[in-house]
């Protein structure tokens, strides 16, 4: 998966991976946002566009959606990235597959609605498992501390921009 190109940066022992982008992991990422934008591949995996914070250019990438609560959350499985910054900025993303494309309003999650989110990520999107110091049945205070690597979004749909293309 895109963890596989992915250059790693191996940190002391016990520590969490550290994701570098490179020519690789720029490649993996363009075959997933074409399968995904074709409706194919894992079920949970999203491409998110969200303009830049510096440029407002759009910008598109494959990101993994998780149901927890009967909500929907971004979770920044693979640490700091650029979209994440610019999800802040913005306050608003916009999520597709396949013909479907949804606008979403975003808010940053706490460590208390943050910790359940953490846990079944983990549990469940195995690629990104590496990255992440906590396991699923770390201590509430190990997953909350993740939470400055690896940011979580809840998705609360807009209702006014919801449509379906094709």
């Amino acid at each position: 998966m895109l963890a596989a190109a992915a250059a790693i940066v191996h940190s002391p022992q016990g520590m969490a991976k550290t994701y570098r982008r490179h020519l690789g992991t720029r490649l993996i990422n363009s075959w997933f946002r074409a399968l995904t934008t074709l409706g194919l591949g894992a079920s949970y995996r999203q491409i998110l566009t969200v303009p830049g914070r510096k440029t407002g250019q759009l910008h598109s990438t494959p990101v993994d959606v998780i149901e927890v609560g009967g909500q929907r959350w971004l979770v920044a499985g693979y640490g700091p990235a650029n979209w994440v910054l610019n999800t802040r900025a913005r306050g608003e993303v916009t999520l597709s597959r396949g013909s479907h494309s949804e606008r979403y309003k975003v808010e940053e999650a706490g460590a208390e609605d943050a910790i359940p989110v953490l846990r079944k990520y983990v549990a469940e999107i195995r690629v990104t498992r590496a990255y992440f110091d906590a396991t699923q049945t770390s201590s509430d205070e190990a997953v909350a501390a993740e939470l400055s690597r690896h940011a979580v979004f809840r998705l609360i749909p807009s209702t006014l921009n919801r449509h379906e293309n094709g």
